[in-house]
């Protein structure tokens, strides 16, 4: 990075630590610090979703994604793209809910301060793990950006997280959710600026590299694009993403977003209407699905251009540092540290909502509920601010231990299954129960969470058992075509990678060099995955060997080959134990026989369901929650809100004084369900959502075949 890209970055801090102490003069109530008084329209709506939903490792597990998978890496980000239509229904939720936080919903809902503080808990250990996704991502993008040639163990992120964290700090713990939302509004244009801003300079050097610059402009790049990667890289699923893991993980998407603490305030609850809190969470949300589409397209030209580079051969995960180094660095008018801020913009977006929603758990359903009810606003916010710190310092700290994006990631995705019964089920029906959430909450933490870390260290011999080393095949899928430039850059790599390797070290065969018009082999390699360990399987002895058990041709008329390890090889676990694979096992599903992608896409199911089927079972064995706290509790979920709180507080005693009020548009009277009748709005709007899914797929298909 030169001196001006340093400037940009330093004008970049200090304006956003400039927000933060010009809103912390407005913040004087917790309202004000945690939702922003509930005054912000449509604009801010829209960033505040657009922010909180976009992280620094967004960007990085596309580009990574797309390098390493081809196109169909783009669902490692747009898994939620199936999602968004949902969000026009429950964004009214969370600005009817009138709560601080999603903790003080499950306490008017179960009339428990304790499932609050557990949710609080639950939301603390949830942003830790989530932000410490983005802090990792930003760190390993800026090690080549900021210095070139850095190696993977670089101690860079040792001194940089920390620099990130305290602007964080500044401007979200001083300025609360009113200092968030204006960064958001700003972050979001840097954002969309990092969606595109590699794409015409890569398209450019592309022609620069292998057309007719003279003659050509860089929307020629295109035509090369294809000219230079095979068509399988333009193939918008299959893979490591097949239909049935992408409809799977929708699912555990739709069942677990809602309980994500964060959306209290950009899901709606800080909108200063109901109809800004959906028009701004739909929308923000779909800004992101079209920025994943230009993550996805610039992913496609790094690969065809950086093909030769050793780093990105080590880590992928440095696709998007290289690129900048490469593409933005010669022109030297400071792009290189826009760059560093856009992408430290996509961190900090997300940073300040879920550090300020995290102390609004801790203070409102732990500090006030259990320490201190009667303590001073000041006091309220002393100790909020101190939280966020906390919030921020425990995710640098598991980003620093744990310096793996994607396994961090997964993390993340499935800990949302603890609180997302209790939630569902307590919205639409009247017969949930306190104990039964209590015993949901326990159960899920357990099974899923729990006795996976606690079975291995009480029983070690778990490890040895071999009734857990079920293992799924490795596949070796082979077809011949023709070399295209980018399958020579690649061997070359491979080659380049080869002789690096110390002699004693070397295994295998040194790759035979390739031209481009040869026809050549093509291997896909999906290797061994085992069921029931997270770590993985090794045979005890190191020299047993894999034979082949099946071959059979494939589609595109190549063979595909299944290898396993000799019979009566001996394994050990390592990593954590997947209990729940217990079940399918008992019920006599062939595990060892099952694809990798079909064992990642079977801790779906389980996870969902099971969890419902023990709120259900335990709501029904236990006593009903008192009459007068239900018909309170639902009144006030199906009145509508107003913009000014005089005015929301006299629509609110109407309905307190007629429970019934609203009783005429259930959709199952007399019952104690509690769903309602949609109207044309929410009809209209779900339809038009489901429109712009297919309208994101479209365009994504659309730019996969431009020059094709």
């Amino acid at each position: 990075m030169t001196t001006i890209d340093y400037i940009v970055l330093v004008v970049y801090f200090l304006a956003m630590a400039g927000i933060g102490l010009w809103c912390m003069k407005k913040v004087k109530h917790q309202e004000d610090l945690f939702l922003g008084g509930r005054t912000f329209g449509k604009l801010f709506q829209t960033f505040a979703a657009f922010g909180a939903g976009t992280g620094a490792n967004d960007p990085v597990n596309v580009g990574r994604n797309t390098y390493t998978s081809g196109f169909s890496g783009i669902w490692s980000v747009l898994f939620w793209l199936l999602v968004t239509p949902f969000y026009w229904i429950s964004a009214v939720w969370y600005r009817r809910m009138r709560h601080l936080t999603l903790g003080d919903w499950f306490v008017e809902r179960y009339e428990s301060r304790g499932l609050g503080a557990a949710y609080a808990a639950f939301g603390i250990i949830f942003y830790m793990l989530f932000l410490s996704v983005a802090f990792t991502a930003v760190s390993k993008v800026c090690e080549p950006l900021i210095f070139k040639g850095v190696v993977t163990d670089s101690p860079l992120q040792y001194y940089l997280l920390p620099i990130i964290g305290l602007v964080v700090i500044v401007y979200g713990v001083l300025g609360g959710l009113r200092a968030a939302y204006w960064t958001d509004l700003i972050q979001g244009v840097f954002i969309i600026l990092l969606s595109v801003l590699l794409i015409p300079f890569g398209l450019s050097l592309l022609v620069e590299n292998f057309g007719d610059p003279q003659n050509e402009g860089f929307l020629a790049g295109f035509r090369i694009l294809h000219e230079q990667l095979p068509a399988t890289a333009f193939e918008l699923h299959g893979g490591e993403f097949p239909l049935y893991y992408i409809f799977c993980i929708f699912i555990l998407n739709l069942t677990g977003i809602v309980v994500q603490p964060h959306f209290i305030a950009t899901g709606g609850g800080s909108a200063k209407t109901e109809h800004a809190a959906r028009v701004g969470l739909v929308l923000g949300n779909f800004l992101k699905r079209f920025c994943t589409v230009g993550w996805a397209l610039t992913g496609l030209i790094m690969l065809a251009l950086l093909s030769v580079d050793p780093e990105i051969g080590r880590d992928p995960d440095k696709v998007w540092g290289l690129a900048a180094v490469k593409l933005l660095g010669p022109a030297g008018i400071g792009l290189v540290g826009l760059m560093v801020a856009c992408l430290l913009a996509a961190l900090m977006s997300s940073a300040d909502c879920y550090m300020l929603v995290a102390s609004a758990l801790v203070v409102r359903n732990c500090y006030a509920a259990y320490l201190d009810p009667d303590a001073s606003e000041a006091r309220y916010l002393l100790i909020g601010r101190l939280v966020g710190v906390l919030v921020i310092a425990g995710a640098i700290c598991l980003s620093l231990s744990n310096y793996n994006v994607f396994e961090q990631l997964k993390n993340a995705w499935e800990i949302t299954v603890v609180f997302a019964a209790p939630f569902w089920i307590g919205m639409f029906w009247r017969r949930a129960t306190r104990k039964g959430a209590w015993v949901t909450v326990i159960f899920s933490s357990l099974v899923f969470f729990i006795l996976p870390i606690a079975l291995p260290a009480v029983f070690p011999g778990l490890r040895d058992n071999q009734e857990y080393a079920k293992m799924t095949p490795e596949v070796r899928q082979t077809t011949v075509r023709l070399a295209s430039p980018a399958d020579v850059a690649r061997r070359d790599l491979s080659i380049k990678l080869y002789d690096e390797v110390e002699p004693a070290r070397k295994s295998g065969k040194r790759p035979a060099s390739l031209k481009a018009g040869e026809k050549f082999e093509v291997t896909k390699l999906v290797p061994v995955s085992s069921v029931f360990w997270k770590g993985g399987l090794k045979p005890v002895d190191d020299d047993q060997k894999m034979v082949v058990v099946a071959e059979e041709d494939s589609d595109d008329g190549g063979r595909i080959v299944y290898s396993r390890y000799e019979e009566g090889t001996s394994f050990r676990g390592s990593g954590f134990f997947n209990f729940d694979f217990i079940f399918y096992d008992a019920i006599g599903v062939d595990l060892g026989n099952l694809s990798r992608e079909a064992v990642q896409a079977l801790r779906v199911p389980l996870k969902v369901t099971i969890p419902f089927l023990v709120m259900i079972i335990a709501s029904l064995l236990t006593r009903p929650n008192r009459k007068e706290a239900l018909d309170r509790f639902y009144v006030k979920m199906k009145t509508p809100t107003e913009p000014v709180p005089e005015d929301d507080l006299e629509a609110l005693e109407l309905s307190y004084a007629d429970p019934q009020r609203y009783d005429h548009k259930k959709l199952f009277p007399d019952s104690s369900f509690e769903f309602q009748r949609p109207g044309k709005t929410d009809i209209a709007g779900f339809l038009v959502s489901c429109l712009g899914v297919v309208g994101v797929i479209l365009l994504a298909l659309w730019v996969a075949s431009i020059g094709a």
